[in-house]
């Protein structure tokens, strides 16, 4: 097994004449983990992504996968497969013949195409025009196809974007078990309950620039803050606001239902004491509930 890690980057730099969409981004990617790359729409993610696949060249600095420059070693491809954001799939061919098509570049056998069919669930389908597919199955035979020559290492761009739950968790468990073998995944999403589920770490980027890199239970200690989250039912809503202050968030549901998060650093207690021994107030039910990767989100990139 090489030991080269799987993605290297280093003072990464990339301008377009007055333009700088990367600066100076360094970040490295280990083997058996699921690295997140995040930021906001234009932050520099799919230049990066480009970058790495060999289909753009940097301005500055270094690019290597498995120890290879992309676009010059030219072996590095049989170790990756890349989904990007574009459904690029030839739709007026069915499924079976796009993923032969791939199959032939790679010199897979028929009965790997079969294997993964089945395992996303596109078996009794495979012979329809891919142009009759729901946006979840075109997904899914984009994620087909992206593991037909068994990589080392995935390179995903918003793999779930727009799915309904069961077509996205089918690519999340995918992901999971892509990693059990000590492979590698590097992917960009903006659903970040599903990057907190199975990335073990991420990477915030902001204006071509790295803001910070970590596991995003630290980065919901250093930037989220835990709260107390109270649902009640009460027809006294100025009472409530009487009770809290501008830390606190108070949200209408309708139905005289409201939420109340409470910040658990700011000793909430008696806030709900109170709120307890008010006779026009009914509480529904009380937990805690830790920053959400979101929250973490806007914080840094906003």
């Amino acid at each position: 097994m090489p030991t080269s890690q799987p993605i290297t980057v280093k003072n990464l730099t990339k301008r377009y004449s007055n333009f700088t969409a990367l600066d100076n981004v360094d970040f490295t990617v280990k083997r058996g983990e699921v690295f997140g790359y995040l930021g906001p729409n234009g932050a520099g993610k799919t230049t990066t992504i480009r970058i790495i696949t060999g289909l753009s060249r940097p301005s500055k600095g270094s690019c290597q996968v498995f120890g290879q420059t992309p676009g010059v070693k030219k072996g590095i491809y049989n170790k990756i497969g890349v989904l990007f954001e574009e459904k690029n799939l030839y739709e007026r061919l069915t499924g079976l013949q796009n993923l032969r098509f791939y199959a032939n570049l790679y010199n897979v056998k028929k009965k790997r195409i079969i294997n993964l069919l089945d395992c996303f669930g596109l078996i009794g389908s495979e012979k329809k025009k891919v142009t009759t597919y729901s946006k979840g199955m075109k997904q899914r035979l984009l994620i087909c196809r992206t593991l037909l020559h068994k990589p080392e290492l995935l390179i995903l761009d918003e793999p779930t974007d727009g799915l309904d739950p069961n077509s996205a968790g089918v690519i999340i468990e995918a992901i999971k078990e892509f990693v059990k073998d000590g492979k590698t995944v590097l992917i960009s999403s903006h659903n970040m309950d599903e990057v907190d589920e199975i990335c073990n770490r991420v990477a915030f980027l902001k204006d071509g620039k790295i803001i910070d890199i970590n596991n995003p239970d630290i980065f919901k200690q250093k930037y989220g803050q835990a709260v107390l989250r109270v649902k009640i039912k009460s027809k006294v809503r100025n009472k409530l606001l009487n009770i809290i202050d501008n830390n606190d968030n108070l949200t209408d549901c309708g139905s005289d239902i409201y939420i109340l998060d409470l910040y658990l650093a700011a000793n909430p207690w008696s806030k709900l004491n109170k709120i307890k021994n008010m006779k026009e107030n009914q509480i529904i039910n009380v937990h805690s509930r830790e920053a959400s990767l979101k929250e973490v989100f806007k914080e840094i990139t906003s």
